[in-house]
């Protein structure tokens, strides 16, 4: 039985599958499986994977007879396979070829980690580097506002996953849903190394469903603040998410009340140890102050309260109050 299963989602990916396939297997590291799940293509994508099935024993094909989505897709593949490491890999992207020799020699050393991940060089459309934090308690907390992970980049445990799965409710976020869950009882490390080419392009699912995504995010975060007591029906919550992460223009009323939920969120888990006290500390406070900072309005009731209560007031940067005394004053 092979040590790895790679798990590939595609839907009419004809203009890039075949890289994406080559990059996994052309792995310094060969002793793996590739699952392609073909969901439903309308295009060539079916003539590409039959190719490869036909040229590479290792790679095998889940032919959907009706769309089921990424989620549903990688599920699929995740119960049809046994072995003790998964790794996942979008069918537009490109995989450094020492992207599975490095994830696995980082995990059979440090077998108390069940998530890596890696960093990322987005190309095409779009040159950027995508960064997570590296450490666990950095990337829990990193949960809060985003996914800390980026999901074509992650290896795992069959173990550690357990019986989670990809919520086959969602059609954008499912990845962000997971990992925010298995945080709870897994171990995650980003190996501080660009592992995968990430392609930005016009069909990234992420630009497309926009709307849909932000919706997925907010129920995330409100599950994530359940871990400190704050419960869905909270009328602050939507406050709570916002000490979290950022919602610009708020107004003066709504950014008190932001900061208030802040400071309750850093007693509870002062009481709770959920998270690691000095890093939510500091990603509360990062959030504060840009929140703070585009606050939509200004006046000097407003630059009373963040002097004599918030709190806040002396972590600002200067340059912040200097900005926040002229709006004060002058609007």
């Amino acid at each position: 039985m092979p040590e790895l299963s790679v798990i590939m989602p595609a839907y009419n990916e004809e203009l890039f599958l075949e890289e994406a396939i080559q990059s996994i297997l052309g792995q310094s590291f060969s002793d793996f499986q590739l699952t392609i799940v073909n969901d439903n293509s309308t295009d060539g994508t079916q003539k590409i994977i039959e190719r490869f099935v036909q040229s590479d024993p290792r790679v095998s094909c889940i032919q959907n007879t009706t769309n089921l989505g990424p989620a549903k897709s990688r599920n699929l593949a995740i119960d049809g396979t046994n072995t003790p490491f998964i790794a996942f890999m979008d069918a537009d992207d490109i995989a450094v070829s020492t992207r599975f020799e490095k994830q696995l020699a980082f995990l059979r050393k440090n077998p108390t980690i069940g998530v890596c991940g890696s960093w990322s060089i987005v190309f095409g459309d779009k040159k950027a580097i995508l960064s997570n934090d590296v450490d666990h308690e950095k990337i829990k907390v990193g949960f809060l506002s985003h996914c800390a992970v980026h999901n074509p980049t992650v290896m795992l445990r069959r173990s550690s996953l357990g019986a989670l799965r990809f919520d086959e409710k969602m059609m954008v976020g499912e990845d962000y849903s997971l990992y925010s869950q298995l945080i709870a009882t897994a171990k995650f490390h980003n190996l501080p190394e660009k592992l995968m080419y990430y392609r930005w392009h016009q069909n990234n699912i992420s630009q497309t469903r926009i709307t849909a995504l932000h919706a997925s995010e907010l129920a995330i975060r409100s599950k994530q603040l359940s871990n400190l007591g704050i419960r869905p029906e909270d009328p602050n919550l939507q406050n709570y998410i916002y000490t979290v992460s950022l919602k610009r223009r708020q107004s003066q009323e709504s950014t008190i009340k932001t900061i208030r939920c802040g400071q309750r969120l850093l007693e509870l888990n002062r009481d709770l140890a959920y998270f690691d006290q000095k890093i939510l500390e500091k990603h509360i406070h990062t959030v504060l102050i840009r929140t703070i900072r585009n606050t939509a309005k200004y006046n000097r009731s407003f630059l009373k309260y963040l002097k004599n209560e918030s709190g806040f007031f002396a972590k600002m940067p200067k340059v912040d109050f200097v900005v926040l005394f002229l709006k004060s004053f002058f609007n």
